[in-house]
């Protein structure tokens, strides 16, 4: 009798667990089973209601938690962070940095409206990392506000690259960063001053050259601006790392003020190079940069080059439609200064047959580009040597220089008339010697481009 009693109590017991409850007994009747649950004690087992009733609260908690921990990783985290996660430092930097330098902080808002909404009619240009825009602030000031594409990695290293950069330089010639939107903005937006005339690209073969042609000596002022710009940086430990027509705007006096250091690099004192690959604008990268990943300051020199080709020759660095050998206008261009054939290389608007003093410029100019655009680094200039021959070249006595050839061309048909048809030496051949030794234009350089332009490191290629 007991042995049954305690079996049924045992089946109860169990049943009574599965059900989610606890075994027991009544106070009155100690006796008598009791299986205690959640709402209450029962005879047998608790009902299916109360498990689901539990079973209910506990998936409301779990949901409650869930919502909560996600609300506040959402609400610690700006738009900014949360997409750029491994940056998070970067942005405090930007929030701090911008303080420290004295840089504006423009709301998203103030930015939408100078733009007009980021009309399309107000754009100026567009490159690799974002869209430049017109734009004009409460106070009259115009500025160009430059409009991210993306918030992905790249993108805010060229924001704060230019930030960090530009926030610690003052020169006439270079742009001026007004301020930027905090990191907590909806999009990274950069303002600049308005730079009015363009770029020297749309004056040299794109839009502009409908409103005017440029000139030679505004186009050696240009040459001249943007060494003393590149020239300033380098002194200052920063290499510019996408020198282009492109990246040189003009402000109304067509003076120079060199853009975008987005993918500027400040250069350790102390290194002969930085080890980074290859960032850059196809036609104007240095070739040992692109073959070694070895970034320098003659790098900048090698880019230089290849402008100071483009305003001789007003032609594009890079065009398809020349030979496949000389897509590039540095190749295009060391071809026929190695053959000294300068009157397929300049521009012959710019009175390279007519005029004596323009010729004589525009090919030392060539020269001097030559040196530039070596393949070897150690055969490049600095910029302040470049910088030095172009104001030589500038301030160079070319009216002395021109009666020097009238003699010699009056000598040589004297000569003639005597001796026969046995020339002299040509103004051509003799005259570039002349002017670099007389005024001393070109530094010394391990690669003279005087004589007959034999260089080790000038790529075969380039002379087929």
């Amino acid at each position: 009798m007991i042995e049954m009693k305690y079996n049924a109590n045992f089946t109860a017991c169990s049943k009574c667990e599965k059900s989610g409850g606890r075994c027991g007994s009544s106070s009155q009747k100690p006796d008598k089973f009791v299986c205690y649950c959640w709402d209450g004690p029962r005879q047998l087992e608790c009902s299916q209601k109360s498990q689901s009733g539990i079973g209910g609260v506990l998936l409301v908690l779990v949901v409650l938690c869930i919502a909560i921990w996600y609300r506040k990783k959402k609400t610690g985290h700006s738009i900014f962070r949360t997409r750029c996660t491994s940056l998070d430092s970067s942005a405090s930097d930007l929030e701090y940095g911008s303080k420290f330098y004295g840089v504006t902080l423009f709301s998203y808002t103030q930015l939408v409206k100078a733009t007009e909404n980021f009309d399309q009619a107000n754009e100026l240009g567009s490159g690799g990392f974002g869209t430049v825009y017109y734009g004009k602030l409460n106070d009259g000031r115009e500025v160009a506000v430059k409009r991210l594409y993306e918030k992905n990695y790249k993108r805010l290293e060229h924001f704060m690259n230019e930030i960090h950069i530009l926030t610690r330089l003052r020169n006439n010639n270079l742009v001026v960063l007004h301020g930027c939107t905090s990191h907590h903005s909806r999009e990274l937006l950069l303002v600049y001053e308005y730079v009015e005339n363009g770029t020297v690209a749309d004056h040299l073969y794109g839009e502009n050259t409908k409103s005017g042609f440029l000139p030679w000596p505004v186009r050696l002022r240009i040459a001249i601006e943007t060494a003393t710009a590149l020239s300033y940086l380098h002194a200052t430990d920063i290499i510019h790392r996408d020198v282009k027509t492109n990246n040189i705007l003009l402000d109304s006096n067509f003076s120079v003020k060199v853009a975008d250091f987005g993918l500027s690099r400040l250069f350790p004192t102390d290194k002969t190079h930085v080890s980074t690959a290859p960032q850059g604008t196809p036609g104007y990268l240095d070739p040992e940069y692109h073959q070694c990943y070895q970034l320098t300051n003659k790098s900048d020199v090698y880019s230089f080059g290849v402008v100071l080709i483009e305003l001789v020759s007003s032609l594009p660095a890079i065009d398809m439609d020349r030979h496949r050998l000389e897509i590039n206008l540095s190749n295009y261009a060391m071809n026929r200064i190695q053959r000294c054939a300068f009157d397929e290389l300049v521009d012959p608007q710019l009175g390279f047959a007519s005029n004596f003093k323009v010729r004589r410029m525009t090919i030392l100019v060539a020269e001097l580009a030559f040196q530039c655009l070596q393949h070897d680094k150690e055969f490049r200039p600095s910029m302040d040597e470049v910088l030095e021959a172009l104001k030589k070249i500038e301030s160079a006595d070319y009216e002395a220089l021109q009666a020097e050839e009238m003699v010699h061309n009056a000598a040589e048909e004297v000569v003639k008339m005597h001796i026969g048809n046995t020339p002299m030496p040509s103004p051509a051949e003799d005259d570039h010697a002349k002017l670099l030794s007389n005024h001393q234009l070109i530094l010394s350089s391990p690669i003279s481009v005087i004589d007959k332009w034999i260089s080790g490191s000038t790529i075969s290629s380039n002379s087929k």
